[in-house]
């Protein structure tokens, strides 16, 4: 046990106080974030099929908080940690979809780290970054100490990691890199609890896992469904799965597990290019029907909150930044307010409201969008319009929008009084969909990045490491040398 653990230990004894009483340390924040996992492919939901095994999960799941309804600010992945990572609506910034989201958020946006860090936060980033290619947008540049992962697109293979333009990086420097990606995070995980065990630290862990492409290491892949790619999906489960047990027992073996904060959800529905369950839910990634944006959401802090429960009160992914803050008791910020919300009220049971409304909208060139109000939820794609009972139809089985035509006219009218507020897209689309939406936002000069553009972005960025590689080994050399 740590000095600071027994000298605790024996105040608490001398005066009968109660170590929430006592703890003033500020609490380590753990994110774990898993990609495209479906809502039904944790084991510990009632709906998940028999071939769904996370006992990892499942364990930690029932000794927290079960959010019921926990949602992401995006249907897909970019958009999502966009709203996650500054804790407001990524559409006041211009970001709506994975193109603009993954072309970088604008570098006057406040990240999580750089809020934590004026507190004694010692911040890790670990896995997917997708929030920009070139280094200005680089974690590191965000506020992070530490960067172990790949910055670009949403895929990424598991085990060949020989592409360099697509490179997994360890701080600012690309690396060669061997062994099965998902193992590889978790390791780098552990191993920076071990390192920061004795100091408040924000780790904030991305797993790719369960992204496409589909693969796992082949002695794990089980001929159990008939189909391929779910046996495969089941396989990198599994892996996943495991990452989680292990930092959780990392953090259980240094004694500070009951004074971290984890959250662990995943980026948007399940995909139904991977074949993912999101029983009972409708849809998938890419829509906003409740399958492509509720998701699974577990919270646990031990020294702060009741374990064993469930919260049913709608939060989402966006409230993770000032979650964030209110843990470390730091003030919310006024140079840039906040769209999201501390949950922890709802999880102490001190309210059983926190928004209005949440929004959703991928501008015009899809047309999708939605809001939810109270139990109501109003779900759009271009000229169709669907009204939704959540409490009473969580799988949004039965429009009801024909029967409340006054209910759709409210929920529309808030829906674009919001979107008013938001900023123009980034890639140039117009805000709503319009019968030519599609050719507009193709003709126009777009911010969203073509593959060519990605590829020079890459070619550029690495020119600027190579450049200031010799720079410094420049400045190294004695002057007689030179």
């Amino acid at each position: 046990m740590r000095l600071r653990d027994a000298l605790k230990t024996l105040t608490l004894s001398l005066v009968g106080l109660s170590s929430i009483a006592l703890a003033d340390e500020k609490p380590n924040i753990v994110i774990i974030l898993t990609d495209d996992q479906g809502y039904a492919d944790v084991s510990y939901n009632p709906h998940s099929p028999p071939e769904v095994s996370t006992p990892n999960i499942d364990a930690l799941a029932h000794s927290s908080t079960i959010c019921t309804h926990g949602y992401t600010s995006g249907h897909v992945c970019s958009p999502t940690r966009a709203g996650l990572m500054t804790g407001r609506y990524q559409q006041r910034f211009g970001i709506y979809t994975a193109g603009e989201g993954g072309s970088g958020v604008p570098l006057d946006e406040v990240f999580i780290p750089q809020r934590l860090k004026p507190a004694g936060y010692v911040s890790g980033a670990l896995g997917k970054w997708h929030l920009g290619l070139t280094e200005e947008y680089h974690a590191m540049n965000r506020g992070f100490d530490e960067f172990y992962g790949f910055m670009g697109r949403g895929a990424h293979p598991y085990f060949d990691h020989s592409d360099m333009d697509h490179p997994i990086y360890r701080g600012l420097e690309p690396i060669k890199e061997e062994g099965y990606l998902t193992t590889r995070i978790t390791e780098e995980a552990v191993d920076f609890i071990n390192r920061h065990k004795e100091e408040p630290f924000f780790l904030y862990v991305a797993y790719n896992a369960v992204h496409a492409p589909p693969e796992a290491p082949e002695e794990d892949i089980k001929k159990v469904t008939g189909d391929e790619t779910r046996d495969i999906l089941m396989a990198m489960i599994k892996h996943l799965d495991m990452g989680v047990g292990e930092i959780v027992s990392s953090l259980k073996k240094h004694d500070i597990f009951d004074n971290t904060l984890l959250i662990l959800l995943t980026d948007n529905g399940g995909s139904g290019a991977m074949h993912a369950n999101n029983a009972p839910l409708r849809g998938f990634k890419q829509t906003d029907y409740e399958g492509g944006i509720h998701v699974p959401f577990i919270v646990s802090w031990p020294a702060q909150l009741e374990g064993g429960k469930k919260c049913d009160v709608p939060m989402w992914s966006t409230d993770l930044f000032a979650t964030a803050l209110d843990a470390a008791g730091l003030p919310m910020p006024k140079d840039k307010p906040l769209d999201g919300k501390s949950i922890l009220p709802a999880l102490k049971g001190e309210t059983d409201k926190l928004h209005d409304e949440l929004y959703w909208s991928s501008a015009g060139a899809n047309g999708k969008w939605a809001i939810r109000s109270g139990n109501w939820k109003l779900v759009a794609e271009k000229k169709r319009i669907e009204l939704f009972n959540l409490e009473k139809d969580l799988s949004e089985t039965t429009d009801l929008a024909a029967k409340h035509p006054k209910v759709v006219s409210q929920l529309t009218t808030k829906y674009n009084t919001w979107l008013d507020e938001m900023a123009d897209p980034m890639s140039k689309q117009g805000k709503r969909w319009t019968p030519n939406a599609g050719a507009l936002a193709k003709n126009a000069p777009a911010k969203n990045m073509t593959k060519e553009e990605k590829k020079a972005a890459r070619e550029q960025a690495k020119a600027e490491r190579i450049k200031a590689r010799e720079a410094k080994q420049d400045s190294q050399t004695p002057e007689s040398s030179k």
